[in-house]
Formats: C-alpha cells, sequence, structure tokens
C-alpha cells in the first residue's frame, strides 16, 4: 500500500491516461511548463508535508492541461484566520 500523500494530483490525473496517452504526456508536460523533465519529475515528488511548492503560474497551467477546476490539483487545504477575524481580536 503506498501511505505516500502528495501534495498535487498530477500522479492521480497521470494514471487515468492510456501507456501511450501517458508517455506523451510527459513529454510534452514539461515543455508547456518551460521546466526541465527533471523540475517536472519533482513537482510530482513533493509530498504533502514538503515545504517545497509548485509556482502559483505552473499550477495554473497544469490545471488547465489536465482540464480541472482551480484548486482540484491541490491535495491539501489551506487553514488560516481572514483579516476581519484578526482585525476584531486585536491581533495586529
Amino acid at each position: 500500500m503506498n501511505d505516500i500523500i502528495w501534495k498535487y494530483r498530477i500522479n492521480d490525473h497521470l494514471d487515468r491516461l492510456t501507456l501511450k496517452e501517458y508517455r506523451a504526456a510527459i513529454k510534452i508536460i514539461p515543455k508547456v511548463l518551460d521546466v526541465s523533465v527533471n523540475t517536472f519529475h519533482n513537482y510530482r515528488r513533493i509530498k504533502i508535508r514538503d515545504k517545497q511548492d509548485i509556482p502559483y503560474e505552473k499550477v495554473k497551467m497544469l490545471e488547465n492541461l489536465f482540464e480541472v477546476k482551480t484548486g482540484e490539483l491541490d491535495n491539501f487545504r489551506l487553514q488560516g484566520t481572514s483579516l476581519r477575524q484578526l482585525m476584531k481580536r486585536g491581533n495586529y
């Protein structure tokens, strides 16, 4: 069983492709993102707890390539407090 939780669902989308599509995708995606093949593979291997991130522009490009909505490539949700809540608490 694979216990690794990836930060982004890139591998999930690639796994849905046929072998022929997968091989083509591995060549096409780095070119579209304008990154090296190695960088693209590094993006695929970012774990949920890693501080490393994919640049926002590249995430948006991947969402377009995989035809998913904004935020659907992420395998996490950021938690935080709104500015309004912080101002009410006097935390500034």
